[in-house]
């Protein structure tokens, strides 16, 4: 089984994994540089390393891989630590780096308007895929997002099923209207998104909330929604307010968003949007 292909299956699936490879080898070891080892998200997985403990103890580490997703360099004497080997002192050392697999991010666009234009494009430059949404056909279609991956326009309630989204997805609700808002906002926080966010004020964000968990939507998925929308960059402008928006999600991609976040991010400019 190709380890590679397995790779392209993995990211097409939109599932997790990480992959091993010995990078630097010294003297006598199991197996030899270059050698790599697929773990998956369900545990299993394709290639070796060279079995034993070493292949084991890889194995746990690529959990933290898969979870953290950041990269690790191991190293292992072999000399130093026979049970590396069961028993069998090799003599040599081997380092081995394990690197996260991950899907290719999605960013699915709710409303194809101005702000959406600058954010397609910023967040493909980005790295995300883009999907772009409307109820309207003359506000998603190919013309209008030529490099986009999908467009999907029609009535809301038939667009929401063709949409396959995982946990690498993103989604950005800038519909032209509250009505439109508030029904991608309702499916969006029963969807397994990584990231919700919401062009607008926040008083909008509170009537939402209110209408949401009267339909008996949880604390919990209502506090998933950011919005206003995107990183205090004093943004005003609908490009400026795209690079904050992108911004953010790259945060939430790196795991690198602050512990309290304001409320307030550029409000007053999205509250005219």
């Amino acid at each position: 089984m190709d380890v590679y292909e397995e790779i392209a299956k993995l990211r097409k699936a939109g599932r997790r994994g990480a992959l091993a490879t010995i990078i630097q080898v010294q003297g006598s070891v199991p197996s030899y540089e270059t050698s790599k080892i697929l773990v998956r998200d369900d545990g299993s997985i394709v290639g070796t390393v060279g079995g034993g403990c070493v292949e084991a103890e890889v194995w746990a580490v690529a959990q933290d891989v898969m979870r953290e997703e950041k990269p690790r360099r191991l190293h292992f004497n072999l000399n130093n630590h026979p049970d590396y080997d069961e028993g069998l002192v090799c003599g040599g050392s081997l380092d081995i780096f394990v690197e996260p697999i991950l899907a290719t991010p999605t960013l699915y666009l709710f409303g194809g308007g101005h702000v959406s234009r600058s954010v397609s494009k910023i967040a493909e430059i980005a790295g995300f895929d883009v999907v772009v949404c409307d109820d309207r056909e003359a506000f998603a279609n190919k013309q209008r997002f030529p490099t986009a991956a999908e467009t999907h326009s029609g009535p809301w309630e038939e667009i929401f099923p063709k949409l396959q989204l995982n946990e690498f997805s993103y989604l950005v609700i800038a519909t032209r209207g509250h009505k439109g808002d508030l029904a991608c906002l309702r499916w969006a926080l029963k969807t397994s998104a990584r990231y919700v966010g919401m062009v607008g004020s926040k008083r909008k964000l509170i009537e939402f909330q209110k209408a949401l968990k009267q339909e008996g939507l949880t604390p919990e998925e209502l506090a998933r929604v950011h919005s206003p929308v995107g990183l205090d960059i004093g943004a005003l402008t609908p490009e400026e307010i795209a690079v904050s928006i992108v911004a953010e999600m790259i945060a939430v991609r790196r795991n690198a968003l602050p512990s309290i976040p304001s409320l307030a991010f550029h409000a007053k400019a999205q509250q005219a949007l």
